[in-house]
């Protein structure tokens, strides 16, 4: 049983007494009547069922502890422990009272609750009508019964969705993963999230011993999941065992476990319930196991796996879904979006366990949603009605969480369209701790990762900028105040050291403005490097103009048929042709690239079935409308391939140029209708020779 607040106070008191001492001096000594002592009395054999202790009265004399002064001191220490619950704190103190409805299911008095929390029943009371509102929202509802106390009706389902979202709300993950995964320094932290006055849910022995069975598969689903993720699947897990540790019951779910396929996900989340059965001594429902993969389902993940996804881009419901969703969020920008890669594979990686949690309405936070709202507005108002595509997919609402990380998602994918149109450059950043050594190269580590190629890096102490340094600077990032004389008005960016969510994006509004504006200072050899990629970019350009190919096929070409003669025109050998096939098939799985609004279908990909960029096109033998239905009667196909190399960008800029031409110049599209091979590569050659221009203008 956990020691309350109330017999931590009369521990306190009876172990620093040298003698026994009467029940009124002991209710003197905490500031509380004779009678609340004796009714507390009631539960201290409870209380020290985990020690090496006996409670002992005698009339006449009074009452004490007995037992080793090592026991006595281990007791107090528990007592005394950081825990600084503030009584007068009525948010914190009602946070609590959710905490103990969570975590002990069953029949409970309000005294029970008066004397953990150190206030009267009338207090816990009307705070148990405050709270009510919060548990209704996830289907819990306040019992009463006179004479007994309260009692919580409401399934297992709900029970868990609350007590997820309770630690989404109050919570940090991350303190939680450093503290309990064996880092060196890891001590403090694991205090402080054991004695924190909302950490009480968590059992610090099955956490650690639940990490260390998820952590010991080494599985690829478990290692990908973010970190918020991860440690909601520890939490649960936890949660769970803690339950079946107290032998309750855990109810079964039948209305839904049927519709839980048996896949890669199940079998995983067996492998980690016969890995908690060995590890705790116990046998786990079956239920749990159904429970845990539901979870896997509707994590996150850092990366798609896109050889576990190939069955589900098979499914055409989801096909259809990404095409409506892209259509409705901007239908005059829609062919664009689809041709963004990125965009469509961050999207699927977003969506399948984004569908999953609104089927079974599981809970996810947003740390950054008022930012997203307030910073990018016309992109949230758009991603509402992106929702309502779902909502009708699903039957279920969506809530604002789940719309602002679609924003990010459809906003990254129109700042990549804009920029097509923009001249952008890696911007400059110095980032600066006081000696130039530790934390800034730290903050440097994570973000390269999070901004790639949009920046380039130098960490700097903060004595070492100059004016020449800041003079070269587009802004610097900081985790110490700076002394601004130095830094010649050039902007610094405060931020937390272990750079938050809110940093992220300030850093990443301050990018998009300098990654648009000419540059501050050159460095004298960068001469030389932009004659390498000017030469790169013109090789490239040539390439593409000079094995632009036109072929004819029959008018009723199947798609998989046509799939077949684009690979036999790239590569003579068999493999290589395979390779185009597949990569083209795949792609066309994730989201159609027929475009009958268009007139053409572009078909696209990155593969290994050639060595070098290909822009090609494709037509019927009488220049007439594909027959096939599948081709919607378009009369064009535009394929690009771009090699797996070492050019990626370079090659991506001149692809998304052509495919920006096809729908903006409507005299090239005139002229590929003649079906004039030269006459299109003279074309093709004169809009290339555009996207050249821009691109030297971009460096100077």
């Amino acid at each position: 049983m956990e020691i309350t607040t109330r017999m931590k106070q009369i521990f306190q008191v009876l172990l620093k007494e040298p003698a026994a001492v009467s029940v009124k001096y002991l209710a003197e000594q905490i500031g509380v009547s004779r009678r609340t002592v004796q009714r507390e009395l009631e539960y201290i054999d409870a209380s020290l069922k985990e020690y090496d202790l006996v409670f002992a009265s005698k009339t006449g004399v009074g009452i004490w502890i007995e037992g080793s002064e090592e026991e006595k001191r281990r007791l107090l220490d528990v007592c005394s422990a950081g825990d600084d619950y503030d009584v007068s704190n009525r948010e914190e103190r009602r946070k609590r009272l959710i905490l103990e409805i969570l975590k002990e299911k069953g029949l409970r008095k309000l005294y029970y609750y008066s004397s953990q929390f150190g206030v009267s029943e009338a207090t816990v009371s009307a705070d148990l009508e405050a709270v009510e509102g919060w548990l209704g929202r996830y289907g819990l509802l306040v019992n009463r019964k006179p004479g007994s106390g309260i009692e919580i009706d409401g399934s297992e389902d709900n029970y868990r969705r609350a007590i997820r979202a309770f630690i989404n709300e109050n919570i940090d993950t991350q303190m939680i993963r450093d503290a309990y995964e064996d880092e060196p320094d890891s001590t403090v932290q694991k205090e402080s999230v054991k004695w924190s006055n909302i950490g009480q849910i968590l059992n610090d022995d099955i956490m650690k011993r639940v990490m260390d069975c998820i952590n010991g598969l080494d599985h690829d689903r478990v290692l990908t999941l973010t970190e918020n993720s991860y440690v909601g699947l520890v939490i649960h897990i936890s949660i769970a065992i803690n339950r079946i540790l107290k032998n309750e019951m855990i109810e079964s779910a039948d209305d839904w476990r049927d519709s839980i396929t048996e896949d890669e996900d199940y079998q995983l989340a067996g492998m980690i319930v016969e890995s908690l059965e060995r590890e705790f001594g116990i046998s786990i429902p079956e239920v749990e196991t159904s429970y845990i993969c539901l979870h896997i389902k509707g994590a996150k993940h850092e990366k798609i796996q896109w050889s576990d996804m190939q069955v589900e881009f098979e499914n055409k419901k989801l096909q259809q879904l990404v095409n409506e969703m892209i259509d409705v969020f901007y239908p005059e920008q829609a062919y664009l979006i689809k041709q963004d890669d990125e965009f469509i594979q961050g999207l699927l990686a977003h969506l399948q366990p984004t569908l999953i949690r609104l089927v079974y309405g599981m809970q996810i936070q947003n740390p950054v949603l008022e930012e997203i709202k307030a910073g990018y507005p016309k992109i949230y108002q758009r991603c509402e009605g992106v929702a309502g595509v779902l909502e009708k997919y699903t039957g279920k609402k969506v809530p604002q969480q789940e719309i602002g990380f679609l924003a990010v998602h459809f906003g990254a994918a129109m700042v990549r369209i804009e920029g097509r149109h923009e001249e952008i450059r890696k911007v400059q950043v110095g980032v600066v701790c006081s000696s130039g050594i530790g934390i800034s190269r730290l903050m440097s580590s994570k973000l390269e990762k999070i901004f790639r190629d949009q920046m380039q890096l130098t960490a700097y102490g903060k004595n070492d900028i100059t004016p020449f340094i800041a003079g070269r600077t587009d802004f610097f990032i900081s985790s110490i105040p700076m002394d601004y004389t130095n830094t010649m008005d050039t902007p610094v960016v405060l931020v937390n050291m272990l750079l938050n969510d809110k940093d992220i994006e300030n850093i990443r509004r301050m990018v998009y403005k300098y990654e648009r504006l000419p540059r501050k200072n050159k460095k004298a050899d960068e001469f030389s490097v932009q004659l390498e990629e000017i030469n790169l970019v013109a090789a490239q350009i040539g390439t593409v103009i000079k094995y632009m190919d036109f072929f004819k096929v029959d008018n009723q070409i199947s798609f998989e048929e046509l799939l077949i003669a684009i690979g036999e025109k790239m590569s003579p050998y068999s493999d290589r042709q395979e390779m185009v096939r597949e990569d083209l098939s795949r792609r066309e799985q994730i989201a159609s690239q027929i475009f009958a609004e268009f007139g053409f279908a572009l078909l696209h990909a990155r593969t290994r079935g050639v060595i070098r960029p290909n822009f090609s096109i494709c037509m019927t033998k009488d220049l007439g409308p594909f027959q096939n239905p599948y081709f919607k009667e378009i009369k064009v196909v535009f394929i690009m391939l771009a090699p797996v190399d070492d050019n990626l960008n370079v090659n991506r800029d001149i692809m998304g140029y052509i495919s920006s031409m096809l729908v903006e110049e409507y005299e090239f599209l005139d002229i590929v209708s003649s079906g004039d091979k030269e006459r299109i590569r003279d074309a093709l050659s004169g809009n290339l020779k555009k996207f050249f221009n821009k691109y030297i203008a971009r460096l100077s």
